[in-house]
């Protein structure tokens, strides 16, 4: 793909040291400490009380995340195509499925069935919210972020109109622990758009690198807000998109690929 630009008109973050984006950036910049405690599930105001009592953490950091962004950019979420990316979905609900199914299967919970799908969170914002967008949903292990990034990418080549994209991770559980490594709770969300406007917090360039990179690795003294979780290679974006100075970050698309990303704040 030939190189380009886009612009960020909102930003959503969530995780339990630095639930919301306001926090984050401040901490990000080095402005002020992370809480000492952490904080309890995302709220997802969106969903009715019912809905937000039973669904999962992945569910709840996605919808939390991805409303926060619209409402800083000024957009209705239902007009938004959407990108959702995680890199394993609920591996919490994936291990009570398997041990129900090895030790209790007739006791298994068709909610927590329906929980377990990749597209849950998807599914739970376009009815929420009554969008009848396009959206997808995604997962490329470690290389998740970047991978979601480049998808809302050619959506906005493909259309250009503004895309919502979402990424989120939850705690690995039980045997897949050992498999999966992935900590916490983390859930970052963009508005992007094609053009400029009053509202855009930052504009980006982008270009893939074919070839073996390393990603940009994010200061240590941010990284342990979000250490473990498998979106942790997101932080050094989000650094940039905290600054006020241009940066150029990479992000990674695989064993041979890079997403390069010049981050120049319109602030």
């Amino acid at each position: 793909m030939s190189p380009g630009s886009l612009y960020v008109e909102g930003i959503g973050w969530w995780s339990p040291r630095l639930p919301g984006w306001e926090l984050a950036r401040a901490v990000l910049r080095g402005e002020r400490s992370a809480p000492p405690t952490a904080a309890a599930r995302p709220i997802a105001a969106l969903l009715p009380s019912t809905e937000r009592r039973r669904a999962p953490d992945a569910v709840l950091v996605a919808l939390e995340v991805a409303m926060a962004a619209c409402a800083m950019a000024g957009r209705e979420p239902k007009t938004l195509a959407s990108v959702f990316a995680s890199s394993y979905g609920d591996l919490a609900v994936t291990d009570y499925l398997c041990e129900t199914l090895a030790k209790t299967p007739a006791q298994l919970s068709p909610t927590k069935f329906h929980h377990s799908v990749h597209n849950a969170a998807a599914g739970y914002w376009t009815i929420a919210t009554g969008a009848l967008t396009p959206y997808a949903a995604l997962a490329a292990a470690t290389h998740t972020f970047g991978t979601g990034l480049l998808s809302s990418i050619v959506q906005l080549a493909a259309e250009p109109t503004p895309v919502l994209y979402v990424a989120y991770d939850v705690e690995a559980r039980g045997p897949l622990a050992t498999m999966v490594r992935s900590r916490g709770l983390l859930g970052v969300a963009l508005v992007l758009t094609p053009e400029r406007t009053t509202a855009s917090r930052a504009r980006l360039t982008w270009r893939v690198i074919p070839g073996a990179g390393e990603p940009s690795l994010p200061r240590a003294e941010n990284l342990e807000h979000v250490a473990g979780n498998a979106l942790e290679g997101c932080l050094a974006l989000f650094e940039a998109l905290a600054g006020e100075r241009p940066r150029t970050v990479t992000q990674s698309l695989g064993p041979q690929m890079l997403l390069e990303l010049g981050v120049e704040p319109c602030e």
